[in-house]
């Protein structure tokens, strides 16, 4: 990886599940003059090491404007978002507030403010929605055509700040696929089902889990790997193309249910899986795969830990979770 000297990498959203992971994977990157500031909506102010943390709510755009003012990062992850699918479907003003508004007050500030920073940002592979229907590897000359809420408001930050890249902002756009590992939260597929595990081998919940639809296809990454691109992006900000954009992908589709099974199999309890129509989601797109190439090329990046193992680090993550309590 190239290094460069004098790295601030602010990271927004950066106390969440994804960010603790690359403040770990930039801790080891960056060089020793490298700052790393973390600011997270409920973040306390303090400091560890060479990382700074502190409040920011990225709607809130006087806030967003004088952090900005007050610091200049070189470089900004953007990370803040209303993460889960189910939440933004919820909540839709909520989710265009935080994944549009956000990311939209993010690139004011930097433009009026530091134009000299510049913005990797964490799009999703959500904007391609229904793209995916043609049943291909899509890659980032596919249609941005979301279906659902989160998509749409991830949709629109990217075309924007694709077109403020145009003009002088700096700035690339990230395109995560379905990426899991220890510290998600249950409102994803992995974690709901390895706690549902977890609790049925402590005779905390009987000794079965309800499904939808496992036969849907998601191309999977471990969230370090995604950590590792991201990580790689900010490095070698200044040698990829201006507003490009990157799909982060593993390149192969893999059955929900064959997730299940790779975890059922580490259990040694029996546990039946059954089928429950009200937990189908409507109009689910059935096969979401990546292509790739491109980070390949451009960032020398490719997944690199074993599937099996991310599966079994989720798996013990909520073992150890649901015994402490």
């Amino acid at each position: 990886m190239t290094q460069v000297g004098a790295f601030r990498v602010l990271i927004t959203g950066g106390g969440g599940f994804v960010g603790q992971w690359v403040v770990d994977a930039l801790q080891r990157a960056l060089p020793a003059d490298g700052e790393i500031l973390v600011a997270d909506r409920a973040q306390p102010n303090a400091l560890v090491d060479n990382v700074r943390s502190m409040a920011l709510d990225v709607t809130d755009a006087d806030a967003v404007s004088d952090l900005l003012r007050r610091e200049r990062p070189t470089h900004i992850l953007h990370l803040a978002a209303i993460s889960a699918v189910t939440d933004a479907s919820r909540d839709t003003r909520g989710a265009w507030a935080v994944n549009f508004g956000g990311t939209f007050n993010i690139a004011l500030a930097v433009d009026e403010f530091c134009p000299e920073t510049r913005i990797v940002h964490c799009s999703s592979a959500e904007v391609y929605g229904a793209t995916f229907n043609k049943g291909v590897a899509v890659d980032e000359t596919a249609m941005l055509d979301p279906t659902n809420a989160y998509g749409a408001a991830k949709a629109a930050a990217d075309i924007m700040l694709g077109q403020m890249a145009r003009l002088r902002l700096r700035a690339i756009r990230m395109r995560p696929f379905n990426h899991t590992g220890p510290g998600q939260t249950e409102k994803f597929v992995v974690p709901a089902f390895a706690s549902q595990i977890a609790r049925i081998e402590r005779s905390e919940q009987e000794p079965v889990i309800d499904v939808g639809d496992i036969d849907t296809k998601r191309d999977f990454l471990d969230v370090r790997d995604v950590a590792d691109a991201y990580v790689r992006a900010l490095l070698q900000f200044d040698s990829l193309p201006q507003g490009c954009a990157i799909n982060v992908a593993s390149g192969h589709a893999r059955t929900v249910r064959s997730v299940l099974e790779l975890m059922l199999a580490q259990s040694p309890v029996r546990i039946e899986v059954r089928s429950d129509p009200s937990r189908v989601r409507p109009n689910d797109t059935p096969l979401i795969v990546g292509n790739a190439d491109r980070a390949r090329q451009l960032l020398g990046w490719e997944p690199r830990l074993a599937w099996e193992d991310t599966i079994l680090n989720v798996l013990n993550y909520w073992r150890e979770r649901v015994a402490s309590g």
